[in-house]
């Protein structure tokens, strides 16, 4: 019986003391904490292309950026044009998952294509 009470007393003087010191090295101590998410830069808005006012004898590039299903529905897409608009000229590119987009594609889009659909898929 004399060993609990001494064990317990030993106890809530260690505990009341730690609480001591910690509360004092909480109080002394200062941290600094940074926001890893840090500032955005601001954004710069940029009008949307104007709409093609006819698609006959236009060239339209079908994207398929390797997205899940992406490539079926650029085939979809491909086979679209071909029954509804046979006068469109498609071209197929598959990028598979490069982002941002090659320089070689890039500069194919801007030298060829009147427009360009992205397949992301999902």
């Amino acid at each position: 019986m004399k060993l609990r009470m001494a064990v317990v007393a030993a106890l809530c003087i260690g505990l009341v003391c730690g609480i001591t010191v910690t509360q004092g090295y909480a109080q002394a101590a200062k941290v600094t904490v940074l926001n890893p998410m840090g500032v955005p830069p601001p954004i710069k808005l940029k009008n949307r292309a104007p709409r093609l006012d006819a698609w006959d004898g236009k060239t339209i590039f079908l994207v398929s950026t390797g997205f899940p299903n992406s490539p079926e529905f650029m085939d979809v897409m491909m086979e679209w044009f071909k029954a509804n608009h046979p006068k469109v000229n498609t071209v197929r590119v598959n990028t598979g998952m490069s982002y941002p987009l090659a320089a070689n594609i890039k500069e194919q889009i801007k030298e060829k294509a009147d427009a360009v659909f992205f397949g992301l898929g999902h």
